[in-house]
Protein backbone atom coordinates (compact mmCIF):
# COMPACT_ATOMS: atom_id res chain seq x y z
CA UNK A 1 0.00 0.00 0.00
CA UNK A 2 1.95 3.07 -0.92
CA UNK A 3 0.05 5.66 0.99
CA UNK A 4 -0.61 3.67 3.88
CA UNK A 5 1.14 3.59 7.20
CA UNK A 6 3.02 0.71 6.35
CA UNK A 7 3.87 1.90 3.07
CA UNK A 8 7.06 4.19 3.96
CA UNK A 9 10.18 4.88 1.76
CA UNK A 10 11.90 1.99 0.67
CA UNK A 11 15.19 1.47 -1.52
CA UNK A 12 14.84 -0.96 -4.37
CA UNK A 13 17.08 -3.36 -5.66
CA UNK A 14 20.94 -2.83 -5.61
CA UNK A 15 20.52 0.09 -3.00
CA UNK A 16 18.40 -2.77 -0.86
CA UNK A 17 20.47 -5.04 -1.07
CA UNK A 18 23.83 -3.22 0.06
CA UNK A 19 21.83 -1.62 3.14
CA UNK A 20 21.28 -5.09 4.32
CA UNK A 21 25.12 -5.86 3.57
CA UNK A 22 26.23 -3.23 5.45
CA UNK A 23 23.72 -3.63 8.43
CA UNK A 24 25.22 -7.20 8.71
CA UNK A 25 28.51 -5.58 8.74
CA UNK A 26 27.51 -3.41 10.86
CA UNK A 27 26.18 -5.81 13.31
CA UNK A 28 29.30 -8.20 13.32
CA UNK A 29 31.62 -5.29 14.08
CA UNK A 30 29.67 -4.75 16.96
CA UNK A 31 28.89 -8.16 18.21
CA UNK A 32 32.09 -9.62 17.58
CA UNK A 33 33.99 -7.45 20.42
CA UNK A 34 31.50 -7.95 22.70
CA UNK A 35 31.62 -11.43 22.39
CA UNK A 36 35.41 -11.65 22.80
CA UNK A 37 34.61 -9.43 26.09
CA UNK A 38 32.21 -12.02 27.19
CA UNK A 39 34.93 -15.44 26.67
CA UNK A 40 37.60 -13.09 28.61
CA UNK A 41 34.87 -12.32 31.42
CA UNK A 42 33.97 -16.46 31.52
CA UNK A 43 37.33 -17.48 31.20
CA UNK A 44 38.94 -14.89 33.76
CA UNK A 45 36.38 -15.54 36.62
CA UNK A 46 36.48 -19.32 37.40
CA UNK A 47 35.96 -19.20 41.02
CA UNK A 48 33.04 -21.11 42.39
CA UNK A 49 30.86 -18.93 44.57
CA UNK A 50 27.59 -19.78 46.52
CA UNK A 51 24.50 -18.45 45.87
CA UNK A 52 21.83 -18.81 48.26
CA UNK A 53 18.34 -17.61 48.69
CA UNK A 54 17.94 -15.98 52.08
CA UNK A 55 14.39 -16.76 53.12
CA UNK A 56 15.15 -20.98 52.33
CA UNK A 57 18.16 -23.12 52.94
CA UNK A 58 18.09 -23.25 49.16
CA UNK A 59 21.64 -23.21 48.36
CA UNK A 60 23.86 -23.98 45.08
CA UNK A 61 27.13 -23.51 43.79
CA UNK A 62 27.87 -21.79 40.22
CA UNK A 63 31.11 -20.34 38.65
CA UNK A 64 31.22 -16.51 39.41
CA UNK A 65 30.92 -15.84 35.70
CA UNK A 66 28.20 -17.87 34.91
CA UNK A 67 26.18 -16.53 38.08
CA UNK A 68 26.67 -12.86 37.39
CA UNK A 69 25.77 -13.94 33.61
CA UNK A 70 22.39 -15.74 34.26
CA UNK A 71 21.47 -13.31 36.85
CA UNK A 72 22.25 -9.98 33.91
CA UNK A 73 20.17 -12.58 31.40
CA UNK A 74 17.38 -12.57 33.95
CA UNK A 75 17.27 -8.93 34.56
CA UNK A 76 17.54 -8.55 30.49
CA UNK A 77 14.58 -10.49 29.58
CA UNK A 78 12.47 -8.76 32.53
CA UNK A 79 13.23 -5.38 31.56
CA UNK A 80 12.36 -6.43 27.85
CA UNK A 81 9.05 -7.78 30.04
CA UNK A 82 8.29 -4.11 31.13
CA UNK A 83 9.20 -2.30 27.92
CA UNK A 84 7.33 -5.03 25.55
CA UNK A 85 3.77 -5.75 27.88
CA UNK A 86 2.68 -1.60 27.29
CA UNK A 87 3.16 -1.69 24.17
CA UNK A 88 0.59 -4.07 23.04
CA UNK A 89 -2.00 -1.08 23.68
CA UNK A 90 0.08 1.06 21.01
CA UNK A 91 0.56 -1.54 18.83
CA UNK A 92 -2.98 -2.35 19.09
CA UNK A 93 -4.14 0.80 18.34
CA UNK A 94 -1.90 0.98 15.49
CA UNK A 95 -3.39 -1.81 13.76
CA UNK A 96 -6.75 -0.73 13.80
CA UNK A 97 -5.90 2.78 12.73
CA UNK A 98 -4.26 0.95 9.49
CA UNK A 99 -7.10 -0.59 8.52
CA UNK A 100 -9.32 2.43 9.04
CA UNK A 101 -6.84 4.19 6.28
CA UNK A 102 -7.10 1.36 4.36
CA UNK A 103 -11.09 1.29 4.78
CA UNK A 104 -10.82 5.39 3.93
CA UNK A 105 -8.75 4.25 0.57
CA UNK A 106 -11.31 2.16 -0.48
CA UNK A 107 -13.68 4.61 0.56
CA UNK A 108 -12.16 7.32 -1.48
CA UNK A 109 -11.31 5.29 -4.42
CA UNK A 110 -14.61 4.57 -4.54
CA UNK A 111 -15.84 8.36 -4.97
CA UNK A 112 -13.38 9.04 -7.62
CA UNK A 113 -15.06 6.80 -10.08
CA UNK A 114 -17.55 8.69 -11.84
CA UNK A 115 -20.65 7.06 -13.54
CA UNK A 116 -20.70 7.49 -16.98
CA UNK A 117 -21.99 10.97 -18.32
CA UNK A 118 -21.12 13.34 -14.54
CA UNK A 119 -19.15 15.70 -15.35
CA UNK A 120 -16.28 16.10 -11.83
CA UNK A 121 -15.34 19.60 -10.94
CA UNK A 122 -12.08 20.43 -10.89
CA UNK A 123 -12.02 22.56 -8.14
CA UNK A 124 -10.99 26.02 -7.86
CA UNK A 125 -9.14 27.53 -10.68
Amino acid sequence: MPGSLRGGMRGTGAAEAFSAINLRMLRALVLAPFLLLLIAFVLSNPQPVQLSLWPTDVTLEAPLSIAALTIAAVFFVLGALLVWIPSIGTRYRARKAEKKVAALETKLAGYAKAPPGVKLLAGPR
